[in-house]
């Protein structure tokens, strides 16, 4: 009866509006129509949705926003190989095909770079040891900057400057990944900003909105319900802490401050001797290429430091006398902070040995009697990191969490029940893949092709961690609060963007380019292609990008950046005043009723 009523009223108002807001509301709804049926359909060709349905049934929203992190660096790590590939290497591919005519500076150190042409015949498990190390036959390859020995391109009535495109498009991909990383954040930053909660507001939501219904499955449910009376527990352990922290004498905030200072001094310690033993395995193996184990020592050096450091720190982090919360976060920031430095520590310790001669200046700005292609040596470091890090979390999967599978279902021995089935934790997984990405970032320059090469890695990842939750292991008993949203994991990944920025940018503006290979042949450092670029231009067009890259144009850029954060900021803070005092007017009105 209502339906014909409201059927009725909205036939007698369209039969009042003229033909043309008629024929435009029928064009608005059709559009908006095919808008939502393009998007249903998009959504049904994301990569894994029905394994993502399934493991969010299964294990929830929580486990959940891993497996959309590692899909989300799969896209983001293929749309970076497309740029390389098309602006770098599709360029290349078509002047071998079609004969062009093409511009190469010559050298005299052109001898001193190795080809693989020159090996002569090459035994077949010498093919192993180059797929694993980057050397011999993949050495001049597409793989690796020194393969790119072409600085300009003459097509057809076309003069392509390769040089140029290569730096532009590490600088596009950089600042792609910044732009996606942001913009994915900002609506965890939003909440995280405005929605502050207070500790009542807290337990409410955990007691009455807390369940996650997408969990189909009786375990997953038992688990979840564990996990919210986990949580609810801390929370009341917090308030106990808090109440402590508040009722603490004189003589004992000294005592607790001083275990802090000699544990925190120990860490430094622990840290330094870490950093100290990456680079004594860096400058070992440069000096012995001979050997596949030498040339992995600092990947194995980096993987052991990685491995032991975070279950040190699990341990003295409970003789810090913090909050249950405030372990978690510490403890992570510290495994972020020794495995992205570790990357660093190696970077260093390279360019330490690339910039170093046995005289006192080096003619070339760069060792060139033990790097004639230094880019190409970085990039194979870079590569080998890549392919130990795959090794590593394969080898993991089936000779560690299988076994203790097998020993805690099968084996009634005390030893089995106190070590337990091993758990899938959230942080410890995303900092993995977020190293490796790192990685990445840096090496694209040195290695072009290694995002493709990510790629590939992160969808077999995908389902080694699919098998190995579902088979090896279960979810954390001990949860990490944020991880139903990503913002926790994209902060993170920002940070090793950040670190890969640095080194890269390094490389490019300070450090000499090779001599003997790549596309800056005949420039002092690879940031010079972009002025001599500039100085070719036309009159207009160059006095418009001097003045945009002038001084007086960065400092009026930073000033209406900076106002513009400011309001922002207040406009945050003013929404945020808006949401306390709704709050305080429901509690009111819920009061009075």
């Amino acid at each position: 009866m209502f339906c014909n009523f409201f059927r009725a009223q909205r036939l007698e108002e369209a039969s009042k509006l003229s033909s043309w807001k008629q024929w435009r509301q029928s064009t608005q709804r059709t559009l908006r129509r095919l808008r939502d049926e393009a998007q249903e359909w998009l959504s049904s060709l994301k990569l894994w949705r029905a394994d993502i349905h399934q493991i969010e049934g299964m294990f929830g929203t929580g486990i959940l926003s891993y497996f959309s992190f590692l899909r989300f660096l799969v896209m983001l790590n293929l749309i970076i190989f497309l740029l390389m590939f098309s602006f770098v290497m599709l360029p290349i591919i078509i002047m071998f095909t079609t004969n062009v005519i093409l511009f190469n500076i010559w050298n005299p150190f052109m001898e001193l770079y190795p080809s693989s042409a020159r090996r002569g015949l090459v035994i077949f498990h010498e093919h192993i040891t180059d797929l694993l190390s980057g050397g011999g036959f993949l050495e001049q390859t597409y793989l690796f900057y020194g393969f790119y020995q072409v600085n300009q391109i003459h097509f057809p009535n076309i003069k392509y400057n390769l040089a140029l495109a290569y730096l532009m498009t590490t600088i596009a991909y950089l600042f792609l990944s910044l732009i996606w990383i942001v913009k994915r954040s900002a609506l965890g930053f939003k909440r995280n900003l405005v929605q502050d909660e207070d500790r009542f507001q807290s337990f409410c939501n955990k007691i009455f909105a807390g369940w996650d219904f997408c969990i189909t499955n009786e375990n997953a449910a038992s688990l979840k319900r564990s996990s919210l009376l986990y949580e609810l527990r801390t929370d009341l352990e917090e308030e106990r802490i808090k109440q402590k922290i508040a009722d603490r004498t004189r003589k004992e905030k000294c005592r607790i401050y001083l275990i802090r200072f000699i544990l925190n001094i120990f860490v430094i310690g622990v840290l330094a001797g870490c950093f100290y033993s990456i680079y004594v395995a860096t400058i070992f193996s440069q000096e012995h290429v001979e050997y596949l184990m030498y040339e992995y020592l600092p990947s194995i050096v980096i993987t052991l430091a990685n491995f032991i450091t975070p279950l040190l720190f699990s341990v003295i982090i409970n003789f810090e006398d913090y909050s249950p919360a405030f372990e978690i976060r510490f403890t992570l920031m510290r495994c972020v902070f020794m495995r992205l430095t570790s990357i660093g520590v190696l970077l260093f310790s390279l360019w330490s040995q690339i910039t170093h001669c046995k005289d006192e200046t080096c003619i070339c700005g760069y060792n060139h009697e033990l790097y004639s292609c230094w880019e190409t040596r970085v990039g194979q470091e870079m590569y080998k990191l890549t392919v130990f890090d795959f090794i590593i979390i394969v080898a993991v999967t089936i000779f560690v969490e299988f076994p203790r599978k097998l020993i805690v279902r099968h084996c009634d021995c005390g030893l089995a029940k106190w070590w337990g089935q091993q758990e899938f934790s959230i942080p410890q997984n995303v900092l993995e893949i977020v190293y490796g990405q790192t990685i990445c970032w840096i090496g694209t320059f040195y290695c072009p092709m290694l995002p493709a090469i990510c790629t590939i890695k992160y969808f077999f990842i995908f389902y080694i961690k699919k098998v190995s939750l579902l088979k090896n292991c279960r979810p954390a008993t001990r949860p990490f609060r944020a991880s139903s949203s990503n913002f926790f994991f994209l902060a993170v990944l920002l940070i090793g963007l950040a670190l890969a920025c640095l080194p890269v940018s390094v490389s490019v503006a300070q450090i000499n380019c090779s001599q003997a290979c790549g596309p800056f042949v005949g420039y002092n450092t690879s940031w010079e292609v972009l002025p001599t670029a500039v100085s070719e231009l036309p009159t207009g067009v160059r006095s418009v990008i001097e003045a945009l890259s002038s001084e007086a144009f960065a400092v009026s850029f930073f000033v209406v950046t900076c106002l513009a954060m400011f309001y922002v900021i207040a406009l945050a803070g003013a929404h945020k005043k808006v949401i306390n005092q709704l709050r305080e007017q429901l509690v009111l009105v819920s009061l009075v009723k």
